[in-house]
């Protein structure tokens, strides 16, 4: 599939023409085919073929016809002309926080600026700060979004390791003699990031088990490739990837799983115990002396040790093995308890679906409802919604909810919260709703937690949106006291959103801990603009259960009328 190609293509085009200085329609227009061709499950290769680009949301005649021209003949003229002139280096450094175009633009021009070491090098010796427009204070900002980036560089997000391990799994099962077979490492316990792939699986013929793990398409470098282990480096599209594959004998997969899942701290928290009890726990089994007496599954290595089964995203040493030893441990939700999804895009802002596309697209996830939040006014640069186009959205969705059978679309907004904490529609528009989203998403220095908490006060509010405004790739977030907001939470009966668009997951686990001992309701939604982003979900229910939460702490568990009850205030 030549999909993400395409899609880095269009991003790549985007990112040449701000740094130009362009703005507007155009660089809009391939930013917006990149996502939607990045999201599209469908093989492009495919609907080219059976002349159906077009159909493809966000694609017009141009873009189609820069498709055909790189499915034609393998390149593309417009990526020459936009790349023209802009260092390769600098592509990179739109990712950084508080490092915008304009600013790379002119650094490039006066500076000589032209990769990330040199960004360093005029914020060090001042330079950068003398600028027009510049000031030692941004340039502060700018360092400390320097020191973000890098440090994300060294991780590896979990949308992107999900994609490769799934891929690579899926071949594998067509391997000759493999058996049982499962990532682990943080993968496996769901964390927002990780450091490395590893896949675990039995089979009889270790050495042709690997030889063919070797041959996986998009391997670029085989660094490994032994009679249990391999290791290769596969090309993802946007750079290389680690992936590591271990062979063990199915007597001794339940061990070796629990293992090498971790952590590291659950693990010697294992150990400890097996000793207490006069035994030896290793990832090839419990033993009593040199007597193995379990391992072949993972759930008889806990029941061995006397505890009852530990889901892989509790094992981070936080009380869970304690717990577990008395038969305590919550029951944490999974992803058929999610009944609904509370904010996802339509056409009407930035969004590729209409109203009746979103409804058909959640029809296979068992979903009773899906809440339509649309951007509100301000939001200009994604076609924020006016009063009069918000009426119309009403209108649309109520003669939609006659005809559907089986779901319910749900009026909602996210709408802006401003500069002073008033919200961008006035209350004749939100008590319209069903549901109401506050947003912050500019002036994410300005008072942002007085704002969110005015905001809170309103009685239309139902739910904060991604609370922390992070991008785990490339964004601190706002200035925000969280303890305050959760504690707003709190007094309001507001719910905060656990965003699960894997570049936010916010909030992150931690703060969802402390909501949760607070009594304050969480409110899942994917901020899907496509149907595949729907699908963004499970990363949603990862980070939450990784936060212990349970069906009664989450609203999406709630079936429809016992939701819309408890939105109320």
């Amino acid at each position: 599939m030549k999909n993400k190609e395409l899609a880095a293509i269009f991003s790549r085009i985007a990112d040449a023409l701000e740094i130009k200085g362009e703005t507007g329609f155009k660089v809009v227009a391939y930013r917006k085919a990149a996502r939607a061709l990045e999201d599209l499950s469908e093989d492009v290769e495919v609907l080219f073929r059976e002349k159906k680009l077009q159909e493809i949301p966000g694609i017009g005649s141009g873009i189609a016809k820069k498709i055909e021209e790189y499915l034609l003949t393998g390149h593309m003229k417009k990526i020459d002309e936009a790349l023209q002139g802009v260092p390769e280096g600098l592509i990179e450094l739109l990712n950084i926080q508080n490092l915008g175009a304009k600013t790379i633009h002119l650094a490039f021009k006066e500076l000589g600026m032209k990769n990330l070491d040199d960004l360093k090098r005029i914020v060090a010796d001042g330079s950068l700060a003398k600028l027009f427009g510049m000031g030692e204070k941004k340039v502060e900002n700018i360092k400390k979004g320097v020191e973000i980036y890098e440090q994300a560089q060294e991780r590896i997000p979990i949308y992107e390791a999900v994609s490769i391990v799934e891929e690579v799994i899926e071949y594998l099962k067509k391997a000759p003699y493999i058996g049982r077979i499962s990532e682990a490492g943080s993968l496996r316990r769901k964390r927002e990031t990780v450091g490395d792939i590893d896949i675990l699986a039995t089979g009889k013929n270790g050495a042709e088990i690997i030889d063919y793990f070797t041959h996986f398409p998009g391997v670029t470098r085989v660094l490994a490739a032994g009679k249990t282990k391999g290791s290769v480096m596969i090309n993802t599209g946007t750079g290389e990837r680690q992936v590591d594959l271990r062979i063990v004998d199915e007597s001794q997969y339940g061990a070796a799983l629990q293992y090498f899942t971790g952590s590291k701290s659950h693990n010697i928290k294992l150990r400890s115990l097996a000793k207490e009890k006069g035994l030896k726990i290793s990832e090839y089994g419990v033993f009593r002396g040199d007597k193995k007496i379990s391992g072949e599954n993972e759930e008889e290595v806990y029941r061995t040790l006397n505890l009852s089964f530990i889901p892989p995203e509790l094992r981070e040493d936080r009380g869970e093995v304690e717990l577990a030893a008395k038969n305590e441990l919550p029951k944490i939700i999974g992803l058929p308890d999610i009944r609904g999804d509370l904010h996802v895009h339509s056409i009407y802002s930035d969004g590729t679906l209409s109203l009746s596309e979103f409804a058909e697209a959640v029809k296979n996830l068992g979903y009773e409802y899906i809440a339509v939040c649309d951007h509100s006014q301000s939001v200009k640069y994604a076609n924020g919604l006016t009063p009069d186009r918000i009426e119309k959205q009403i209108e649309e969705i109520d003669e939609l909810n006659k005809k559907l059978k089986g779901i319910r679309l749900l009026k909602g907004t996210e709408v802006d919260i401003l500069y002073d904490g008033r919200l961008d529609f006035p209350d004749e528009i939100l008590k319209q709703l069903d549901i109401v989203v506050a947003a912050i998403h500019t002036g994410f220095k300005k008072n942002v937690t007085e704002r969110m908490l005015r905001a809170m006060e309103n009685p239309f509010v139902n739910i904060i949106a991604h609370p922390s405004g992070r991008l785990i790739s490339r964004r601190e977030g706002y200035d925000v006291d969280l303890e305050r907001i959760i504690e707003g939470a709190q007094k309001w009966e507001v719910a905060l959103e656990l965003n699960s668009y894997y570049d936010r997951l916010d909030l992150n686990e931690f703060y969802l801990r402390k909501a949760k001992d607070k009594g304050v309701r969480i409110s899942l939604g994917t901020d899907a603009h496509n149907a595949n982003g729907l699908k963004m979900m499970r990363f949603g229910v990862g980070i939450a259960r990784r936060a212990w939460l349970e069906k009664k702490d989450i609203i999406n568990c709630l079936d429809l009328a016992r939701l819309k009850n408890s939105l109320k205030r």
